[in-house]
């Protein structure tokens, strides 16, 4: 779980003209459309995939958004942790990612002095970091008991993922951990964060997991913060969140050429317009630049949001979803300097660098966007992609020292932007760098690369923005709200089912969907198989 992606060879220009039948047509050519064709071809089904934009990959792209600037960024997606390494060896993806050593620093002002809190580099490290900020070891003997656990339940739920739907119960005991169910599936995770820590910096961090783009409190009842808390933590089965060696475009290039060498054809430019169906075949209409055309389909897989689904069959659409971040990304001359001198920025920048994320901070930030105005104190967390992986830089720039940012931003719904979205963007953009501003030694302003033509190096992106770019129902990056990974009403078996029986949703709005996984694209790619062949 982000200027327009590098254009492709001939812009505006339609992709290879479709036959008039295949077994699966794919609508959407973002990373999970890619691994469904991919599986699907390596099975032996013709594949179509139709997508409307000039160029495959979604929001996981990779692109050079500074005019005559050799940097090529993450522009939206940026960070790899719930891709399953089956679905890499399957597909023999030609795609690495790298750990990162650091995993957060949280800057803090104590008793008038620039502190702050240091994760990663060692347990040693660590452990001195806890005890430099809040006087004792008891906040990182709690920080390990509760990361523990979550490690526990990350190494038995994360495998599911690209198994049939466990039910509730069966996930229960898989888990094997009352206290940890209680924890994570039936309170909200602020009893959790605030039974286990005391220190208000560390309850932040901790619940940082459970907000990025949900918006929610800690105490919320419907527990959507616990789901967005879930998938945060249990990627690869640790929990760890890594960098795509080569920007997240690296992967959805390697999963368009495993779809293409697998034999399944790939039309960008192609806007899917309607879909109609009698569960046993399906007509899909979709339109060029020189006019309509119609393929049919034993399968269609919709790599769309629900909202988007709905539209196309004529159903009733879901309830609307609302994204609720500010993604913003930089290109910088250098690092900037901290006002706490005892951390070198390279390795503060490195993990995760929290801004306003006290734990009091985030409620109240919250209370004030639900309350229909802008956080008084944005807050935010960055990272730094090229000192993990240089090579999304040219030469010339890593040999000068250059740097990207990327922001992101929480509690700012889609809401608060609905009546000036140009305007109310720059205000949120110009208060969440002051709250950065604040913990550095010099503005970050002076540090910001300028393109050809001499603008700053920086765009942000809401989520009005996310939603006209790339079709995100309200910006939201999940599509919708999380769900849980197990059965629920109306699930089917791969969560993956609609109620159309030749009809499947392979987006990030399924069941287990959400952030760069190709899960639901996989899960999609195994109901067509099993259709067609029976359950294994």
């Amino acid at each position: 779980m982000p200027a327009t992606p590098a254009p492709p060879a001939h812009p505006g220009r339609p992709g290879p003209r479709p036959h008039a039948s295949y077994d699966a047509v794919i609508v959407g050519g973002g990373h999970n459309g890619l691994v469904a064709a991919a599986y699907l071809g390596r099975a032996g089904r013709s594949v179509l995939v139709l997508e409307r934009l000039g160029h495959t990959g979604g929001a996981a792209v990779s692109t050079r958004p500074f005019t005559g600037v050799d940097a090529r960024l993450s522009r939206y997606s940026y960070l790899v942790s719930l891709l399953p390494k089956k679905i890499v060896r399957d597909l023999d993806l030609d795609f690495r990612v790298r750990g990162r050593t650091i995993s957060s620093y949280t800057p803090a002002e104590r008793d008038g002095r620039p502190t702050g809190l240091l994760v990663g580099g060692g347990q040693r490290r660590t452990r001195e970091a806890f005890a430099r900020l809040t006087g004792s070891g008891h906040e990182y003997e709690s920080w390990r008991r509760f990361y523990a656990m979550t490690g526990r339940v990350a190494e038995r739920v994360f495998p599911t993922l690209v198994e049939p739907l466990p039910t509730r119960d069966e996930l229960r005991a898989r888990v094997d951990d009352e206290d940890a169910w209680r924890a994570l599936f039936e309170e909200p995770i602020g009893v959790a964060v605030e039974s286990a820590f005391h220190d208000d910096l560390v309850r932040g961090v901790v619940l940082t997991d459970a907000l990025i783009g949900t918006f929610a409190d800690a105490h919320d009842p419907t527990l959507s913060q616990n789901r967005c808390f879930l998938y945060h933590v249990i990627g690869g089965g640790t929990g760890a969140w890594d960098v795509p060696v080569g920007g997240m475009g690296a992967l959805t290039d390697a999963l368009a050429a495993a779809a293409r060498a697998a034999g399944a054809v790939l039309a960008t430019g192609h806007e899917v317009r309607s879909i109609a169906t009698d569960g046993r075949s399906a007509e899909i209409t979709y339109r060029t630049p020189d006019g309509e055309g119609t393929v049919t389909a034993r399968h269609v897989l919709v790599n769309a949001s629900p909202r988007e689904l709905a539209t196309l069959t004529g159903d009733t659409p879901p309830a609307s979803a609302e994204g609720a971040q500010l993604k913003v990304n930089m290109l910088l001359k250098r690092l900037p300097r901290l006002r706490d001198e005892t951390v070198d920025p390279r390795e503060a920048f490195s993990g995760t660098f929290h801004v306003a994320e006290g734990y009091e901070q985030l409620a109240t930030s919250y209370a004030q966007a639900a309350a229909g105005r802008l956080p008084e104190a944005p807050p935010s967390e960055i990272y730094c992609h090229s000192l993990t992986d240089p090579t999304i830089l040219g030469p010339d720039l890593v040999e000068q020292g250059y740097q990207t940012l990327t922001l992101f931003g929480l509690h700012t719904p889609a809401r608060l932007f609905e009546a000036d979205n140009d305007a109310v963007r720059e205000e949120l953009l110009k208060s969440t760098l002051a709250q950065l501003d604040a913990h550095l030694a010099e503005p970050l302003a002076d540090c910001l690369a300028t393109d050809a033509e001499g603008r700053p190096c920086i765009e942000a992106r809401t989520p009005l923005d996310l939603e006209r770019d790339l079709g995100l129902p309200g910006g939201n990056i999940f599509h919708r709200a999380l769900a849980w990974p197990h059965t629920q009403e109306g699930t089917g078996r791969w969560g993956v089912e609609t109620r159309h029986s030749n009809v499947l949703l392979c987006g990030a709005g399924a069941v287990r969907g959400g952030g760069v996984s190709g899960v639901p694209g996989h899960n999609a790619a195994m109901a067509v198989l099993e259709a067609r062949d029976g359950p294994s």
